[in-house]
Formats: C-alpha cells, structure tokens, sequence
C-alpha cells in the first residue's frame, strides 16, 4: 500500500478556504499538499485517499468509491478525522501541529503547520554517503531522540499512538530540533475499543505486534519503532524486519558489531527497546527517556562538538550537490509532513 495510484488535486483549486499550490508528497493513504490561506500563510494539508479503496482521475474532484470498499473506506474516514480532532488538541514543540480539519469532496483533509527542514531519513542517508562505519554520531542520536521521545510522550497523553515511527516520520527543523509527523497509522490504541483497521507498518522498523491483528497495541509497540529508528541511525538502513527475526533473529549480532562506533549503554539501550516480547521491553517512553538521559549524562559532548542546529547545516551544505538526486523521490526538504509510504498489514 505504499504506492498513490490517484491522481492529485489541480494545483490552484480551493478547498476548505485554501488553495492548493502544489502536491509536495504521496503514499499509500495519503497525498500531502502544500497550501495557502487568503492572507497567504503557508499549510501542509493532508487528503485521507487509501490508494486501494478508491479511484480518482485526472479532472475529478471527488474520488469514486466501489460498492464492496464503501464500508472500510468510510470506517476509515471516520477514524482519520476523529484521530486528526485528537491530534489538533496536541500542543507540543516536538509534535506537528495541526491546526484545522474538515470535510470536502467526499473525503477528509488535515491542515497542519508548515515547517521548513528535512527528514532524519535525509540527513542518515547523506551522512552515510560522507563516512565510514560510525553513520550519526551518538551524541546527535541522543539529543535527537531525547527530544522526540518528550513528543511522543505527549501523544501517548492524549491516548494516541504513532505506530509508523521511523526516520523518515521524524523532520528535523532548521534549527536541528525534531519534529513527529505523519500520523497517518495513528489509533486510539489506548482506548478500550479494539481495532477495526488494520494497523500500517513499516518493515524494519514495526513490532511485531502490528504483523498480527489480534496482538494487543500500546507504548511498548512505539517504543519499539523508537529503538529501531535509533538502530536506523547507526546502521544507515532500516533494520532486519520483525517477521523475520522470529525466524532467524540476526539482530544481536547485528547490534554487537556496532560496539567500534557506539557506547555500550546505547546499544543495550536500543537492545531493550527491540524485543521481540512486548513485555521485556520498557512499558512506557518515560521509563525509555529515563534510561536515555543517563546516557546523556555518561556521553557529553566535547568543547568542540556541534550543536544540533551547526550539524544540520553542515549535513545541508556538504550534500547540496547531490540534493536533485536524493530527491527523487519526494520533497522532505520543503514540507512538514510528508504523506505515509508504509506497507499494510
């Protein structure tokens, strides 16, 4: 379902008293416009579109739904504005913001803030290409993810999980500090009502609970979407999917022969995070944080080290001839948000 098959919205068109600039990103479920309102502020704005539920033409406004796909599309629908309301009670610095929400053309669209900056995805593959084994370095790891893990913890606050973490779902601002986005997975997981849509995931980087509808969902599955991203840090690739772990589980292994470029603490760290037993895992992002900022304490950086933002720059400047390449397949560098490209489960 990573693929948009639909086409997008004219550019110029109005819709919910915004006009469309230009289709900056698209996934499975989604296509993600860069829009403006009539004093000309700038908005991402999302259009809920399940690629394979729906179809929608050159030309056409509404997406055409077949009579067997009408039942999920419109479940679907629901829980993509009622999980956007959730997610538009969320003030949170490491959090996209979403600041509207409302119905047009037979479907859903989330206004959220526009930022400029780049996806982690961006920067890990960049820094791979300039050095050898050590990918980011740890102080960077830690910093980054102390801080998305302060978002994250407000997204569990308010009984929503992410579900999709990964490094191409956390943005990085102009200034290095971390933004969560993309909450196209998200459910209200923490609520007693069971799941009726099957979660989206992301192979390396989804617990294994989201392989099988019937495994309970909570903060222990982002936690491990958390250290999965963080190992995605360091190898440069997403990790050894989960599925295939519980088959042959060469991610030890793969973990320990990181111990030239990372602390101990870190990879035991990442280690907990990424058990294939939900319950051997921290239960919450707090009890993780906690854990992470004694690293922070044991791994400060020397007189010389960067900041967030002076490392992100350097990373933006060094890279700059390859950009056009690397941005093949997106624009991460222009939006805040960039449409889900996940696979379904």
């Amino acid at each position: 379902m990573g693929t948009q098959k639909n086409a997008p919205l004219p550019d110029g068109i109005e819709v919910g008293g915004y006009r469309i600039v230009r289709k900056i990103a698209s996934g499975g479920f989604s296509i993600v416009y860069l829009a403006e309102d009539d004093s000309g502020e700038r908005y991402a704005i999302k259009e809920y579109l399940p690629s394979t539920l729906v179809n929608r033409t050159a030309g056409q406004l509404s997406p055409a739904v077949p009579e067997q796909n009408l039942n999920t599309f419109r479940n679907g629908l629901r829980c993509f504005f009622e999980e956007g309301r959730a997610l538009a009670r969320i003030f949170h610095p490491n959090v996209v913001r979403v600041v509207n929400f409302f119905r047009a053309f037979d479907t859903v669209y989330m206004v959220m803030a526009w930022e400029r900056g780049r996806s982690l995805q961006e920067v890990v593959l960049r820094h791979r290409r300039r050095h050898g084994r050590e990918v980011l370095a740890e102080r960077h790891i830690v910093g980054v993810f102390n801080q998305t893990m302060n978002g994250l913890r407000e997204v569990h606050a308010n009984r929503l999980l992410h579900l999709d973490l990964k490094p191409a779902n956390i943005y990085l601002r102009l200034d290095g500090t971390p933004l969560i986005l993309d909450f196209g997975a998200a459910r209200r997981g923490l609520d007693a009502e069971p799941q009726r849509l099957f979660p989206m995931y992301t192979p390396g980087f989804a617990a294994p609970e989201l392989y099988r509808r019937t495994r309970q969902l909570g903060p222990w599955t982002d936690v491990y979407g958390l250290g999965a991203s963080m190992l995605g840090c360091m190898l440069g690739q997403p990790p050894q999917p989960a599925d295939q772990r519980e088959l042959d589980d060469r991610l030890p292994g793969t973990i320990d022969s990181l111990a030239d470029g990372y602390s101990q603490p870190l990879l035991d760290l990442v280690s907990w995070c990424l058990k294939l037993d939900p319950l051997e895992r921290p239960q919450s992002v707090f009890a993780l944080q906690r854990a992470l900022r004694d690293i922070t304490v044991g791994s400060e950086a020397s007189p010389r080290s960067t900041t967030p933002a002076q490392w992100l720059d350097s990373l933006i400047s060094a890279a700059r001839p390859r950009a056009a390449a690397l941005r093949a397949g997106g624009r991460g560098a222009q939006s805040s948000v960039d449409a889900d490209a996940p696979h379904s489960g």
